[in-house]
């Protein structure tokens, strides 16, 4: 593992898992440089809340920009990188050239940086369970996003074999908790909202799901930037298997008056719904996991201070 002096890069850094590190890091003291291509982080003062903003670095820039990463890395030394910057399943799906521009080609120069850095010893990145079809066969996505998703798992293993470039991988499933707003499966934290604001709303899947709460999840992907793999190994993340109907029904009790307000679609979430996490656990040791009656019941008192503050929506501003 590594040692108190790491200095961490996070891309896609003012997104949900990615304002989840970036406070994560600061928390602990770490130095972060966070870089989005969002002009200001915004998602991660949401959380931070009582933190300053200059306990952290704040890059605004574009993956797409040859020299940008190289820059980052060799200005701030940058040892361990945690590569989150991707577009969701929607916006791949409206314009799938700028999908695997940012998407493909980002995690390209992402290992390609890592490669050619004399100070990068760990890159963890974001990969995704959309690279399973419904019938658990890796590789048959039911997206274009699982698809590009699956490729980054192959070119992260060559970056491993013929460069010695090693990464580990990190299949997230469905995230919710405060900043989730982008992406189909951000229907749960919508509902979360509407409850709070008390306001109706439908979620437009049903049916089992393995939901995670965002604060583990960033937590995973700390754990296995910090690790010193082999090759580049691909772990499937995993938080509790529950129906879309028995989410609703926490929401429920968690906030009463929202009783007979959130409401379940027709069709379920494509792809694979069940993961088992034991492999990852054994390679980076215990991880949290919040129960989801707890999830949700800090995700509702963390929305209950942005009513407060009049910031409260079902779909924040900045949501994609």
């Amino acid at each position: 593992m590594g040692s108190s002096a790491e200095r961490f890069l996070v891309t896609g850094a003012d997104g949900c898992i990615g304002s989840w590190v970036v406070r994560a890091l600061v928390e602990s003291g770490q130095s972060v440089v966070a870089c989005d291509v969002a002009p200001e982080p915004r998602r991660v003062g949401r959380i931070l809340e009582s933190r300053p903003a200059h306990d952290f670095t704040y890059v605004s820039g574009d993956l797409r920009e040859g020299s940008l990463l190289g820059e980052i890395v060799a200005a701030h030394e940058i040892t361990r990188v945690v590569h989150l910057a991707a577009l969701q399943v929607p916006l791949v799906a409206a314009d799938p050239l700028l999908g695997v521009e940012v998407n493909v080609t980002g995690t390209l120069r992402v290992l390609e940086t890592a490669r050619r850095s004399a100070t990068v010893r760990g890159v963890a990145y974001a990969s995704s369970s959309a690279v399973f079809g419904s019938s658990g066969e890796w590789g048959r996505a039911e997206t274009l996003y699982g698809a590009f998703k699956a490729c980054n798992e192959e070119t992260a293993r060559f970056y491993a074999r013929d460069y010695d470039t090693p990464s580990v991988g990190l299949r997230p499933c469905v995230v919710y908790g405060p900043n989730r707003d982008q992406g189909m499966s951000a229907a749960i934290t919508h509902a979360l909202r509407a409850a709070v604001l008390g306001e109706e709303y439908t979620i437009p899947f049903r049916g089992p799901i393995d939901l995670q709460y965002a604060e583990d999840v960033a937590a995973a992907f700390i754990a296995a930037a910090l690790d010193d793999p082999v090759g580049a190994p691909v772990y499937d993340l995993h938080g509790d298997l529950v129906e879309v109907a028995d989410v609703v029904s926490a929401i429920e009790l968690a906030v009463p008056e929202a009783a007979g307000r959130i409401s379940v679609g027709t069709d379920p979430v494509p792809g694979r719904v069940e993961f088992d996490d034991a492999p990852l656990r054994a390679a980076l040791g215990p991880l949290p996991k919040t129960s989801l009656d707890e999830g949700i019941r800090r995700s509702v008192e963390h929305f209950g201070r942005e009513r407060e503050r009049g910031s409260l929506s079902v779909r924040p501003p900045s949501a994609g």
